[in-house]
């Protein structure tokens, strides 16, 4: 992930990549000759060269990094999960307020061109349906399949339901790591609005999909490759159109928002606060999976 980064912030020409800094020697050093930033020999250094920063490491370092560049002054995105427990989500969100900074969490779906095109035709959700696929990788094992990849959609689906939610039904199993790797959840809200969400590392496949149903029309969308339906009734028959969606980069979306958040001091598409909010119910779906085995 953070190889990405550097290679997108070296292509964006609204802000100077000025340097890198990566625990593994090799990595830091390969970076900086092929995207052209300084290879910072310590966290300290790099602090001291930059106005802000992407974080893209292990979930359990997140905290420490994040807070020692908010208390320097400096303005950051951090990669999704915020951090590994909602405490130190809610510090950082409050030290960033405290100082006015911008703190962004790199919920990059909702940088996806298909979740502009959702937007634009929802009304009121009744029920919601979202898989998200992969096959195994050590990356990401430090943490459970829930934090690892279902905090994506719990983000999204907090973003368009907004009711409180009234209960949780949770199930999962570890297969090839310590943690949960393949998870279901079954979230219902007061407002009546139900969310099954899906979520496995262990498949043969990639996808990411959401299915939403409203009162008026159902909309189908694929994340992966940015492309959607959405079916309506019209008299007695069921009418089929595709959605118009302009094909695009979210990882690159997402970085250019920041720099311009970080510029103009605008609000983040996806905040601290909204992001421990998505941090919270994927501890609670965690610890009631966990529960049960």
């Amino acid at each position: 992930i953070g190889s990405n980064h550097a290679r997108l912030y070296s292509e964006i020409r609204s802000a100077e990549f000025t340097a890198v800094y990566d625990v593994d020697p090799i990595s830091n050093r390969t970076i900086a000759i092929k995207f052209g930033p300084t290879p910072a020999k310590s966290l300290d250094e790099f602090i001291g060269l930059v106005d802000a920063a992407s974080i893209a490491t292990p979930t359990n370092t997140h905290y420490e990094i994040a807070r020692s560049l908010l208390a320097k002054g400096k303005h950051v995105l951090v990669e999704k999960p915020i951090t590994d427990n909602t405490e130190h989500a809610a510090e950082l969100a409050d030290l960033a307020a405290r100082n006015e900074l911008i703190l962004q969490v790199g919920h990059v779906e909702r940088f996806n061109p298909v979740l502009g095109a959702l937007e634009k035709n929802l009304t009121h959700p009744r029920f919601i349906e979202a898989h998200r696929l992969s096959p195994y990788s050590e990356r990401g094992t430090d943490i459970g399949v829930v934090l690892d990849l279902m905090i994506h959609d719990l983000e999204v689906i907090l973003h368009f339901v907004r009711s409180p939610l009234w209960s949780i039904d949770a199930v999962g199993v570890p297969v090839l790591s310590k943690n949960e790797d393949i998870a279901n959840v079954r979230l219902h809200f007061e407002d009546g609005c139900v969310a099954n969400v899906t979520a496995s590392r262990i498949s043969p496949e990639r996808m990411r999909k959401i299915r939403i149903f409203q009162e008026d029309a159902y909309l189908s969308l694929d994340y992966q490759n940015q492309s959607g339906e959405i079916y309506r009734r019209v008299g007695k028959q069921i009418w089929r159109d595709r959605v118009e969606i302009e094909h695009q980069e979210p990882l690159k979306l997402q970085l250019r928002s920041f720099i311009e958040c970080a510029s103009t001091g605008r609000q983040p598409r996806v905040s601290g606060s909204q992001a421990t909010a998505a941090l919270e119910l994927a501890v609670k779906i965690t610890q009631q999976i966990t529960s049960r085995w």
